[in-house]
């Protein structure tokens, strides 16, 4: 069951964005690592700060998940989200 204000969420979460960010990651590190075989030596040091974002962009959508976002929970006193 989707979230009342779904088109909100999806616009103004932080959490939504830092896991879209992970996911550009995610299919980067495949990618480069085709590249880096074909054309260039690999470098350790680059796969390892890439999964090392990787993670950060994970935990930093489940942190931003847990705070109150105006745009998207509206205030504590009822007042709903903007539908933009």
């Amino acid at each position: 069951m989707l979230v009342k204000h779904w088109r909100a969420v999806l616009r103004h979460a932080w959490s939504v964005r830092f896991m879209v960010l992970a996911l550009l990651f995610i299919i980067a590190e495949p990618i480069y690592n085709f590249v880096a075989a074909t054309w260039v030596s690999r470098n350790i040091y680059i796969q390892l700060a890439m999964s090392a974002i990787t993670g950060l962009m994970a935990v930093a959508a489940i942190i931003a998940r847990i705070f109150v976002q105006q745009k998207v929970s509206g205030d504590l006193h009822g007042k709903p989200p903007e539908e933009g």
